[in-house]
């Protein structure tokens, strides 16, 4: 199993969203999600996140908020547990990211753009900015999902 975070950076009205269109051999191959990454050895979630935003986009959050974990289970793929972040208050200039292109995109049209068919479940979530903190369960058979599950606290 691992342990991965995602964080949704959010700027006037918008969300920074990531085009995977970069790496070899992508799970996420065209695919658009947000910033984020693998643990590294003794991480903490808060850790791993303000890390992986800071090596993709150049940008430094000043402040994050944990809205959701989530369990990926796959009959192709290892377990991953995910720490979905939000951010809002942030530091320095977007550089190029070597995973794809990112991109400042309305929230209302993230919905309609080429994601994962469990991402849409926390993202609808997500976008109203006072829903409570969740967890999901979310089962895939290749890349598609079978089975779905929100626990709301």
């Amino acid at each position: 199993m691992k342990n991965v975070t995602l964080c949704y950076i959010e700027k006037n009205g918008k969300y920074l969203m990531l085009h995977r269109t970069k790496k070899e051999n992508d799970i996420n191959k065209d695919k658009w999600i947000g910033v984020g990454g693998k643990f590294e050895d003794k991480e903490s979630p808060e850790e791993c996140v303000i890390r992986e935003v800071k090596e993709e986009t150049g940008l430094t959050l000043k402040s994050i908020r944990l809205r959701s974990v989530v369990t990926y289970v796959s009959n192709e793929w290892e377990t991953e547990y995910m720490y979905v972040f939000t951010a809002d208050k942030f530091e320095g200039e977007l550089i190029e990211c070597n995973e794809g292109e990112l991109e400042w995109v309305d929230k209302d049209k993230v919905m309609n753009l080429k994601t994962w068919e469990g991402d849409r479940i926390f993202l609808e979530r997500i976008l109203k900015k006072d829903y409570p903190f969740f967890t999901a369960r979310l089962e895939y058979n290749g890349d598609k999902l079978v089975k779905s599950e929100v626990y709301e606290y």
